[in-house]
């Protein structure tokens, strides 16, 4: 449903637009187009466009590591002079020029998902990573039996957004579980089979492994299909990070023990929204902090979450 908000946006953008006898064209660029979590942020970007009268254009590189490629869209779409352009960066320095570029070009700039070292943009619209992460260490402190030797699964070297909940954990545990220690971090490098081989390389250096924090969906996946492959269920604790069928199945059979879901579809949509808003005139919010959200093997019969999941375009 339409809210009064939307209307007055849509309003003013589609009476811009007949000003320019076209729609206007925003860009949103997602850092990796294989990840799920991205397919449910292109939702909710779509649902706002459409909600606000624009054209989306999404592109985006397939995998994290590929900055180069998203370089190359960014210089695109400023090239196709769009009218606004929403980016979660691959890498949070070697963005930067490229966007200094779009924003001397005129084209206002909206931030999603992971921050990036440019402070000219009119959102910025993520989750609280350094929070989730802060919660990672809690709810993996509460489920330790005996063992206090922990481990963090790692994505890769400078995405701001997982680097924040790597960094909110470790610097909770420290601090609020001192009798804990972290024996192992490594990268999975934003892919399933790396990350797979990083967890068998923790899990093979440190048999008495209690827990276990992997910090996205690649190392999640990874992590799970390394635990069960050495039939570790049940008595490594593990955290995983983002939704996808695998995260959930791994609840259901006691390999997670919980899974913080970002609420991907709202991300996206309020991205958009931020940009609908600034050209039409409007003040949008300069940060938007979305919480992550705990869900355990015994929550996922609940209505309301089952609702909330499928909006993330989740099989049951």
């Amino acid at each position: 449903m339409l809210t009064r908000r939307d209307l007055v946006i849509g309003n003013a953008l589609a009476l811009t637009s007949c000003n320019r006898t076209s729609r206007l064209t925003l860009a949103v660029i997602p850092k990796a187009n294989a990840d799920l979590f991205f397919g449910s942020v292109r939702e909710g970007a779509s649902d706002a466009a459409r909600k606000n009268h624009v054209e989306m254009v999404w592109n985006g590189p397939d995998h994290e590591t590929e900055y180069e490629r998203q370089i190359q869209i960014v210089d695109a779409m400023i090239a196709r002079r769009v009218d606004g352009l929403a980016i979660s960066a691959t890498d949070d320095r070697a963005l930067v020029g490229p966007l200094q570029r779009a924003r001397q070009a005129g084209i206002p700039l909206t931030i999603f998902d992971s921050a990036v070292q440019i402070e000219d943009y009119v959102s910025l619209v993520a989750t609280d990573n350094f929070g989730a992460g802060c919660m990672a260490a809690r709810l993996l402190s509460q489920r330790l039996q005996g063992s206090r030797k922990v481990a963090m699964l790692m994505q890769k070297p400078g995405g701001t957004s997982t680097e924040l909940r790597e960094r909110g954990f470790e610097e909770t545990l420290t601090r609020e579980f001192p009798k804990l220690r972290i024996v192992a971090k490594q990268f999975g490098m934003g892919d399933h089979a790396k990350s797979m081989a990083a967890a068998e390389n923790i899990l093979t250096a440190h048999p008495d492994l209690g827990g276990l924090f992997a910090s996205s969906e690649a190392c999640s996946i990874g992590a799970i299909r390394a635990i069960r492959s050495r039939q570790l269920s049940k008595r490594i604790r593990l955290i995983t990070f983002d939704a996808s069928d695998t995260h959930i199945e791994a609840l259901r059979d006691g390999t997670a023990d919980v899974m913080l879901v970002q609420d991907a579809f709202r991300i996206g949509f309020e991205a958009v929204r931020s940009l609908t808003e600034k050209l039409s005139g409007r003040s949008p919010a300069r940060r938007v902090d979305i919480p992550a959200r705990a869900v355990t093997g015994a929550d996922l019969n609940q209505p309301e979450v089952r609702e909330f999941l499928r909006s993330l375009q989740l099989r049951w």
